[in-house]
Order: C-alpha cells, then structure tokens, then sequence
C-alpha cells in the first residue's frame, strides 16, 4: 500500500528544521512508524525479532554504537532501550547539529529518562487520520484559506451523507483499516483496539497491574459522557452503577489512559468577557477517536437510527478530532466556551498568531439558526467588551462556524459560515 499523505508530515518537517531530535507520540495504530519511516534515511527497529538480542545489548553495554548511520536516524520502540535517549542527547550536545534522529515508540510503555532533552528533543503528537486524509472528505473547503481570507468562502457541496458519517464515526481514523474492503471488517480494527487498551495497555503503561472489567467501565462512562462537562463524581457515580471504584482507582486509571493519549479533554476557554466566575472552566471530556466511543459502548452505525442524540456528541468529537488535525501545521489548539447564562460555542479554534474561530457543531439543518445566533452574540459580547477595556481588547474573531452534517454549506447574511465536516481539509 503506498503511503498516504499525512497532515502532520508537515509539522515533522519543520520540527527536523528546527531540533535534532524529534519524539512522535501518540495513541497506538495511528501511524507514527509510518511516518517517521518517510522522513528516515537509516532505521533501528528494536521490534525486529531477528536482530532484538543483538540489538538491545550494544544498548545496554554502548549505545553510542547504535548512533552509527544515515542522518535522520529512526529509533522505532525506543522505549526498550531507554539508555539510546540519554546518548541521542549527548550526541546532539556535541555536534549542535538540527534533524538527525527521530523517536517513535508504543504509548502503552511510559520510560523515565534521566534527562528531560529540553531544547534538543521535541515531542510532537499526532492524531487519527481526518476524514479528508481518508479520502471521506472532498477537501474543498480549506481551513487555512478561510482564516487567510474568510471571504474566499461562498459556497460547498459535500459528498456524504449522515449514513456515511455514523460510518465514519464508528470506524475512526486508523490507517490500518484502509486497506479492509468491508464496512464489518473495518469496525473489528477499532474493537481490538478497545480491547488492547483495557486487557494490556493500561497495565502495561506504568508498570501496574489493573483490572480489565473496571478499564472498560471506565472507558464506556467516558463515551457515554463525551464532549459533556461530566466531572469526575459524575463519571465515578456512573462507573458504580455496574462496579465499584474509589476515587484513588479512578485516578489511577484515568492517569494511564491520558498517557496512553487515549482521553483527549477539551479545556474551557475564559476570556474577559464575562465575570470569571460566570464561566465554566471545567473540561470538556473527550477520547482521542469517536470509534473507541462507540467499541466501549458496543455499538454499530446501525444503532444511531434510534439514538440521535447520542449521535450528536459522537459527531462533535469526530470533528474535535479532525479539526485538531487540520490546524495541527499552524499550531492550533482547541477549546471551548460556556457561561452559567447558557451562551456557548461548541469549540474555539486557535492559532498561534492570535487569531481564532467560533465553532458550533450541528447534525442537522433545524439546529443551525441556534448555533448561528450563540456565535453571534460571543462576537457582540467581544466588541462591547472592547468598547470598554481599550488597554487590553480581546481580539475578534476571525471566522465564525457552523459545522454540519448535512450536504450544502453556504455563508449566511450575518456572517456565520455553514461548512459540512464532508468539505473540509487543512
């Protein structure tokens, strides 16, 4: 199979530019081996079964040995020597030199350096492929043109429809299920993933040993209470419904599944606008891929005929999904906001100049007019609030977005852009 393009190659790029070092992390079966492999011109695989006696001794004994190749040089499974960091770091001391080597490794073994590489090692984490990367989406609308020229935009038409996304969503962005023909088939990558994470992973991350029954309870709570403000009493009262658990225990596992990057939260953004104490500053939950949502709660696209309203929140964290992709190459994170006034914009797309995008996610047709009027009214709240605080102004928003499911996008007379998840791209 020939290598698709990913978004994020653009970001490994630029880090091999600017260090001499670059670790990728990541959840398990998104590619980063891939990747990395691309960019490599000599490659030690401490997984090749062939070479691994040999290989992890000149690790133990010399590592510096190791060292010896074409530049960059890929540590694929690094984590099995964690004595290759502490040389890498040594080397990249003594030569200043930028883009010679690059990290990957399985997220479900956490390594303790006796060195933080700052300024010589630089961590960059990939995600799940998007829509548009798999191809779902036609890519006709590029989020980078609209924040450069928001009045490029006039109208979309996309491909797919909601059959297609409820498809999208339970099958998710692992580049390992491209190659399946069979919708069926594509939905067993996702489930063994599941499994993985709550049977093996999740003890395998810090070394201790959980119980597989109380990691799923924990992971269908997070997809029952995905993109919701759920705190953790909530999700402990929840996972005691079918099992017990102590704070401490929730903790614990909780704790392992951030590192295995699998929960993906979404901080609250509070600008002046409102009085702090009027904004909502807990976190949004989320998990790294709606489909590992959907494998912990044992269901199919089939399901969503019934339940829509859960497929609205699935919805919204495929799109936290691929707009975290999207922006990934400008340095974009994600937020949202809320206010106890009911305002709210699903998500805030930043950047790292300053600018920014309102975002409210809409399954459908009938619930655009209310996302409209929410962003609306956050931009209204900016420019009052810039009338009166002249020394330190909030910056504007740059775009303001609708994000659906549905076919046809369009800009609206009040300025709010109606974009279908199916046209979007970086």
């Amino acid at each position: 199979m020939d290598y698709i393009n990913r978004i994020t190659d653009k970001m490994i790029e630029r880090k091999l530019e600017a260090f001499g070092v670059i670790s990728i992390i990541g959840a398990k079966g998104i590619g980063k081996t891939t990747s990395a492999k691309r960019y490599a011109k000599s490659v030690v695989e401490f997984q090749d079964e062939d070479e691994r006696d040999n290989l992890l001794l000149i690790a133990d004994t010399k590592p510096s040995d190791l060292l010896y190749g074409d530049r960059p040089r890929l540590f694929d499974e690094w984590q099995d020597a964690p004595k290759i960091w502490g040389a890498i770091r040594k080397d990249i001391d003594d030569t200043g030199l930028k883009g010679q080597y690059i990290l990957t490794g399985s997220s479900s073994r956490k390594v303790k350096t006796p060195h933080t590489g700052t300024l010589r090692i630089s961590q960059m984490k990939m995600y799940p492929m998007s829509l548009y990367e798999m191809g779902i989406s036609n890519g006709t609308v590029s989020l980078g043109r609209l924040f450069n020229d928001p009045s490029s935009f006039t109208s979309c038409h996309s491909n797919i429809n909601i059959d297609d996304i409820k498809v999208a969503i339970c099958q998710g962005g692992w580049p390992g299920s491209l190659s399946i023909k069979s919708d069926k088939a594509r939905l067993e990558v996702t489930k063994d993933l599941f499994y993985q994470t709550c049977h093996v992973d999740i003890s395998n991350i810090d070394g201790i040993k959980k119980d597989p029954r109380t990691a799923e309870r924990l992971m269908r709570s997070y997809a029952r209470n995905i993109c919701t403000m759920a705190n953790d009493k909530t999700i402990i009262g929840d996972i005691n419904i079918e099992g017990s658990i102590s704070k401490p225990t929730y903790d614990l596992y909780l704790s392992a599944l951030n590192d295995l990057c699998i929960v993906d939260d979404i901080e609250a953004w509070c600008p002046a606008i409102r009085s702090k104490t009027a904004i909502r500053a807990s976190k949004k939950r989320n998990i790294i891929d709606p489909s590992l949502a959907t494998a912990a709660l044992g269901i199919s696209p089939d399901y969503f005929r019934q339940d829509y309203k859960t497929l609205g929140f699935l919805f919204e964290s495929l799109v936290a999904r691929d707009l975290k992709v999207y922006s990934s190459g400008n340095g974009g994170s994600l937020s949202y906001y809320r206010d106890r006034y009911g305002l709210e914009a699903d998500m805030v797309l930043h950047l790292e100049d300053g600018r920014y995008a309102l975002i409210e996610v809409k399954l459908g047709q009938t619930e655009i007019e209310i996302g409209a009027t929410h962003l609306n009214k956050i931009e209204r709240l900016v420019n009052e609030y810039n009338k009166e605080e002249k020394q330190a102004p909030i910056e504007v928003p740059t775009l303001k977005i609708v994000i659906t499911a549905t076919e046809y996008g369009y800009r609206r007379e009040d300025g709010v852009l109606v974009i279908p998840i199916g046209c979007l791209k970086d």
